[in-house]
């Protein structure tokens, strides 16, 4: 970025305006490239911590920290800076979370249970259309609540997942 950058200025000093703008599209490009890394990182994390939750029948403090930290990073991550629009919009989650989820199969398999699965069997017996719908229902949320107010509803969205009750009620 840092030739870019040197690039940007030499032409605008040079007044070569048409590459100093398409200098300044292919920064844009790679910033947003970056965000959306950023956003799939966390979104593949939520969905770890969804599909240990699924198959445990359980949920810890460490879990569900992992979950509300994921989607509080999401919702800051993906507001652009005029804090009106999204580099995800609320309807373009599918995709996202399609990719994701199989590479969070894969990764979940060293966690869940110790690691008694697979990736190949951790596949077979995870119900992806259950955490495909509690990661969008989670993601929705983002657009829907302030920042100051989002962490005590996903505390209570995740008081309704397996064993959320208890982890509610401090009981092991």
């Amino acid at each position: 970025m840092t030739q870019e950058l040197i690039d940007l200025r030499n032409s605008i000093l040079e007044k070569r305006y048409a590459d100093a703008l398409a200098i300044v599209d292919e920064l844009e490009g790679m910033s947003k490239k970056a965000i959306l890394r950023q956003i799939k990182s966390f979104l593949k994390i939520l969905i770890i911590h969804l599909i240990k939750n699924q198959i445990e029948k359980r949920l810890t403090n460490s879990w569900a920290a992992s979950i509300r930290n994921g989607v509080l990073e999401i919702q800051d991550v993906n507001l652009k800076e005029n804090k009106k629009s999204y580099y995800i919009d609320i309807d373009e989650w599918n995709d996202y979370i399609e990719h994701e989820i199989d590479v969070a199969i894969r990764d979940a398999s060293v966690e869940v249970l110790n690691g008694i699965y697979s990736p190949f069997q951790l596949a077979e017996i995870v119900d992806k259309e259950q955490i495909i719908n509690q990661a969008k229902v989670l993601l929705e949320l983002t657009y829907g609540y302030l920042i100051n107010d989002l962490p005590g509803i996903v505390d209570d969205y995740l008081t309704k997942l397996p064993g959320g009750e208890d982890w509610k009620l401090g009981r092991r």
